[in-house]
């Protein structure tokens, strides 16, 4: 299932968890990694900070493998209150992903 994104097409699971994440409180942006190379390509653009292991398309959580989201998180939050924030936020998207949650920076 994917919702309606601003260019008018639908957006990707990818783009969905990103939304997700960055709306977290403890989250100040996305984090491409010390090479950008966390990622996630759609056709045309890219999400940083997102990397999808299986199918980006499924709806069943085993098949979409696991999750890796990347962040710069806003000082003073501990490490560990920023990824229980981003897994909640992922969890509210698709219940069932596993997730890697990485503090690459702080804000």
């Amino acid at each position: 299932m994917s919702a309606p994104d601003p260019a008018g097409g639908t957006a990707s699971l990818a783009e969905r968890l990103a939304a997700a994440v960055t709306g977290c409180p403890s989250v100040a942006r996305l984090h491409g990694g010390p090479f950008g190379e966390v990622a996630t390509y759609l056709p045309g653009r890219r999400v940083t900070g997102i990397r999808i292991s299986g199918d980006d398309t499924a709806t069943d959580p085993a098949l979409v493998g696991k999750v890796a989201v990347h962040v710069a998180g806003r000082y003073p939050h501990p490490v560990s209150e920023i990824v229980r924030e981003v897994r909640a936020a992922v969890g509210a998207v698709m219940p069932g992903l596993t997730v890697e949650g990485t503090v690459e920076d702080y804000l």
